[in-house]
C-alpha cells in the first residue's frame, strides 16, 4: 500500500475508525479532515446486504439531490426534430444524432451524461462497447432514455446522481462539496439513504444497510449510523 502523506496522517487522527457517528458529526469531521487545496467532493459509500449476482437484487436508479452536487454536468442529448429543439431550450450542452455518434466513436468524450430518446437507442446502442465501460450508456432505469427530454436535462442540471450496486454490494455516490454547509450535505446524504431504503429488494435477507461511510476526495472515511439517518 502506498505511503500516505503527512496531511492525510494528521486528518486520520481526527477520526476514530471504530466509532459510528451521527450524520451531522460525520459530515463535520469530513470537513475538518479535508486538507486539499481544491474544493473536494464529498462521497457516500454504502455496503448493502444484497446479492448483486441475482437479477432481483441489482439496485440501480437515480435521484435528484435537494442541494445539488456542486458540479455542473455537461449533458449530451441524442434526439431529432422537436425533441432536439426541446433539449436545446432546456439547456443541453450538445444536441444531435449521427454526427455525435461518429464523434464519440472517434474518441470524443467532452460530456458527463447522455440522454437519448428511445427512437435513437438503436443507433446509440452501437456505441455500447465504448460507452458501457465508462458507465455512460443511457438507461431507462436512470431516466436517461426518455421522450421527456426537458425534464431529464433539468434534473441532471439540478443535481441528479445515479447509483448502482457494484459486484461487492457497494454503492458510491457524490453528495456535494466540502464547501457546502453541513446541513446541506446532511440533507443530500439523507436523500440517498431514504432512496436506497425505498428500493430495498424484497429478496434481500438479513441486515440491508451494513455499513455507511462518508469521505472527501483526499480524506479518511468516517462511519455513519445509518439508523439515525432518514425518515
Amino acid at each position: 500500500m502506498a505511503k500516505r502523506g503527512k496531511k492525510y496522517q494528521e486528518a486520520t487522527k481526527l477520526v476514530d475508525r471504530d466509532q459510528v457517528y451521527s450524520a451531522e458529526e460525520a459530515i463535520e469531521l469530513v470537513k475538518k479532515a479535508s486538507t486539499a487545496k481544491f474544493d473536494e467532493t464529498v462521497e457516500i459509500a454504502v455496503r448493502l446486504g444484497v446479492d448483486p449476482k441475482k437479477a432481483d437484487q441489482q439496485i440501480r436508479g437515480a435521484v435528484v439531490l435537494p442541494n445539488g452536487t456542486g458540479k455542473t454536468q455537461r449533458v449530451l442529448v441524442f434526439a431529432k426534430g422537436e425533441k432536439a429543439k426541446e433539449a436545446e431550450a432546456a439547456g443541453a450542452d450538445y444536441v444531435g444524432d449521427e454526427d455525435y455518434i461518429n464523434k464519440i466513436s472517434q474518441g470524443w468524450f467532452d460530456f458527463d451524461v447522455i440522454v437519448a430518446t428511445p427512437d435513437m437507442m438503436g443507433q446509440v446502442g452501437k456505441l455500447g462497447r465504448v460507452l458501457g465501460p465508462k458507465g455512460l450508456m443511457p438507461n431507462p432505469k436512470t431516466g436517461t432514455v426518455t421522450f421527456e427530454v426537458e425534464k431529464a436535462v433539468n434534473e441532471i442540471k439540478a443535481g441528479k446522481v445515479e447509483y448502482r450496486v457494484d459486484k461487492a454490494g457497494n454503492i458510491h455516490c457524490p453528495i456535494g462539496k466540502v464547501s457546502f454547509e453541513t446541513n446541506k450535505l446532511v440533507e443530500n446524504l439523507t436523500t440517498i439513504i431514504d432512496t436506497l431504503n425505498k428500493v430495498k429488494p424484497a429478496a434481500a435477507k438479513g441486515t440491508y444497510m451494513k455499513n455507511v461511510a462518508v469521505a472527501s476526495t483526499m480524506g479518511p472515511g468516517v462511519k455513519v449510523n445509518a439508523a439515525s439517518v432518514g425518515k
